[in-house]
């Protein structure tokens, strides 16, 4: 484990260099979702558990994990950002029928995992069409799944940045809607309102925990849901949590443009956390947690690879990418003095997909 001190939180003059100035910040805003999610029936707050024995492990107070594998059907986080971006838009087309509100349109991405699974379904619910383009690296298993939530699948490139490229250019060609979950300069809007979604987990959290939490642990790949959950947390809990951004060391795209205050595109092998294998962080992303985030760290692939028995064995089953912040934990036990972990320290996690 690699771990980076932000020296510009608290730092109001600090800047990224070279970055556009209309970067937005992510949304902080708790009840936005959470309003809109009271209308679906599917839309059940996911668990809030206490491990104690994880707490024992790492020798602190608690541990708390939000355990986003049962949410909404889809098995991730990820349910909560494109869906509730189509559902907006589904809603202010005033229609009476929200089942066809969106027919004759056409939403278009790039994934990875499952930010496509949640255009695709969101897409279906509202009577849209979703196209999806995925990387030849992606496991047939899941472009069957995303077919059979109705969309449309296509191969382009052999990474996610050579399918995202393609989702671009065929959302211009086609004048449809692209909806990523990263953001570059002149994509803003819809990446905002997707990761507005993800602060319904989080209002969740805040109404459930005993007391705040001293330390947060959050998995990182363009940084969308990190990002989210920092802006989040500094609006319900203040500048007292320490938050600690993990990302693999193959995409450390967060870390690095951190150290150098400035955008980088970084380089490396093909990660086993496969979702969070990006080596562009989102420019909002990038933002918030510039701002918000107060340690950034990166795991190998065997620091994570390693736990993977160990949490399945506590019925915390998940992938590398998921249980990535829960890794991050337990490896940054070495470091507890950097950190200020204490024996009184009270930690939240996010496990944020069910197993691949």
């Amino acid at each position: 484990m690699h771990i980076l001190e932000n020296k510009a939180r608290g730092q109001k003059d600090a800047t990224l260099h070279e970055l556009p100035d209309d970067i937005p910040f992510p949304s902080s805003d708790l009840d936005a979702a959470w309003k809109l999610l009271e209308r679906c029936p599917s839309a059940a707050p996911t668990p809030l558990t206490k491990n104690d024995a994880l707490a024992k492990h790492v020798q602190v107070g608690s541990v708390w994990i939000k355990d986003e594998r049962p949410r909404m059907g889809l098995g991730s986080f990820k349910s909560l950002g494109a869906a509730y971006v189509i559902a907006s838009d589904a809603i202010k087309t005033g229609a009476e029928d929200l089942s066809t509100a969106l027919a004759g349109q056409t939403y278009i991405t790039a994934s990875a995992g499952n930010h496509g699974l949640s255009v695709a379904a969101g897409a279906r619910v509202f009577g849209a069409n979703a196209v999806i383009y995925i990387a030849q690296t992606v496991p047939e298993s899941f472009a069957d799944r995303l077919r059979d939530k109705g969309a449309t699948v296509m191969r382009e490139g052999d990474d996610y940045e050579a399918s995202m490229a393609a989702a671009c250019k065929a959302a211009e060609e086609n004048r449809w809607q692209l909806l990523s979950d990263s953001s570059w300069p002149g994509y803003f809007d819809p990446p905002h309102k997707l990761m507005e979604g993800y602060l319904a987990l989080l209002r969740e959290t805040v109404a459930e925990i005993p007391n705040p939490p001293s330390h947060i642990f959050l998995q990182a790949g363009v940084g969308g849901m990190a990002a989210a959950l920092a802006s989040g947390a500094r609006a319900a809990w203040g500048q007292d949590p320490i938050i600690v951004v993990v990302e693999p060391e193959a995409a450390p795209a967060l870390q690095a443009s951190i150290a150098a205050s400035k955008f980088v595109v970084t380089s490396g092998p093909v990660s086993t956390m496969g979702r969070l294998d990006c080596k562009e962080a989102s420019l909002i992303a990038l933002k918030g947690l510039h701002r918000d985030a107060d340690f950034f760290a990166t795991l190998s692939e065997n620091e994570v690879l390693d736990l993977m028995a160990d949490f399945a064995d506590e019925g915390l089953e998940t992938s590398p990418s998921g249980g990535a912040g829960l890794a991050g934990l337990i490896c940054a036990s070495a470091h507890r003095e950097m950190l200020c972990l204490m024996p009184e320290s009270s930690v939240l996690t996010i496990l944020s997909e069910g197993p691949a």
